[in-house]
């Protein structure tokens, strides 16, 4: 059997990693700036995430949801606690999709209604009803289109108030900052208007923090810089340093019923003993001040280097806009400096690093960036 060839990969091997930084079968060592698609949030292979799941797996993996778990209830106050959100409840499952499916499903539950408001260059993921609000038809199969998702123009007030005028809304799923469409930041004035609509015309606000949040951008959701609460907050990639394992926080509004929503793997004993460490961690670490320390210092640099459109983003969560000359930096960066980053189409440079990368690692990728700029 072959695998299903729905990669492109770099001709590259990672056999060990630590902190920030990877390295190959051929021993060659790379700088980590992309943390597999922002899920590395307290660096490779820590310590106390290791000894944690290591400890775990001696006593048991894996159980499911028909007996108690007490590690989901520490989990559920840890991460209430430093997320700020305590009086909220926690649904946990297994990746990011999976908790925009929830997400939407629930709010459907709530309110008794179909339609989902979007934004142009979304991303909320693979699944059936994620994937339908999801802006790129081509990863969109005949089965998954409907009617019941409307896309309107990131940051367009205007055209989100008459949405809610012409149809009966059911919830607004929103990235605070969106990743795959290429680091484009939600307003605060925006979020704020969306927060305003969902009141008056009780619908539900789904914040998907699934790139944006866990403390990637300073505050624990990107949409925290707004200053307003949303119902359900989607969560996954950073959540469990790469362990499977995902979740919504869920608004005291919402009344849980049993077999209203389910999952198999979600909130297994492996998976709540990796979440608790990263929040651990992060805490002790004090993680999100040095997002916001480490991103604001990246940014500021950044602006001050010829030949970018733009530099967009949070803390460490930025975008680099290059021209259509400079295509190729990305490759560069990879194979002639050894440093890893991401992308977005069609030309932009996507940096989502460990929470606790340090200021040598950013002043190595900028000196980097600065010699293919002047190249």
């Amino acid at each position: 059997m072959k695998l299903f060839d729905v990669y492109p990969l770099n001709d590259i091997t990672i056999v060990k990693a630590q902190g920030s930084y990877v390295w190959d079968d051929k021993d060659q060592k790379y700088l980590d700036l992309y943390g597999g698609h922002a899920v590395i949030s307290i660096g490779h292979t820590h310590p106390h995430y290791v000894k944690r799941l290591e400890d775990q797996l001696h006593k048991v993996g894996f159980y499911s949801n028909s007996i108690k778990i007490p590690l989901q209830v520490q989990l559920a106050e840890k991460l209430g606690k430093v997320s700020g959100k305590e009086d909220y409840q926690l649904f946990l499952c297994s990746s990011g999709a999976e908790a925009n499916e929830n997400a939407l499903k629930l709010a459907s539950f709530y309110n008794g209604r179909k339609k989902i408001i979007a934004f142009t260059k979304a991303f909320h993921g693979r699944t059936s009803l994620a994937v339908a609000a999801t802006d790129n038809p081509s990863i969109v199969a005949p089965v998954n289109q409907t009617d019941n998702v409307l896309f309107l123009p990131f940051n367009d007030e205007a055209a989100l108030e008459a949405a809610f005028k012409k149809e009966e809304i059911c919830a607004v799923i929103i990235e605070g900052i969106q990743g795959v469409g290429g680091i484009n930041v939600a307003s605060a004035s925006f979020l704020q208007k969306i927060r305003a609509l969902c009141d008056q015309y009780n619908a539900v606000f789904i914040a998907d923090s699934v790139q944006c949040g866990y403390g990637r951008t300073g505050k624990f959701y990107s949409h925290d810089h707004a200053g307003v609460n949303a119902d359900i907050y989607s969560m996954a990639k950073g959540m469990g340093n790469g362990f499977p394992v995902a979740g919504i926080s869920i608004a005291p509004k919402f009344a849980p019923k049993y077999s209203m929503l389910g999952t198999t793997f979600g909130g297994n004993h492996l998976a709540c003993a990796a979440a608790l460490s990263v929040l651990e961690i992060m805490d002790m670490d004090s993680l999100m001040e040095n997002a916001a320390e480490i991103g604001d210092y990246l940014i500021t640099e950044l602006k001050k280097l010829p030949k970018i459109k733009e530099v967009r983003g949070k803390g460490l969560m930025i975008g680099i806009d290059l021209p259509e000359e400079l295509k190729d930096v990305k490759k560069n960066l990879l194979f002639k400096h050894k440093i890893f980053t991401g992308e977005a189409k069609p030309n932009v440079i996507r940096l989502l690093p460990a929470l606790n990368i340090g200021k040598a690692e950013a002043d190595m990728f900028l000196d980097a960036l600065k010699k293919e700029l002047n190249a």
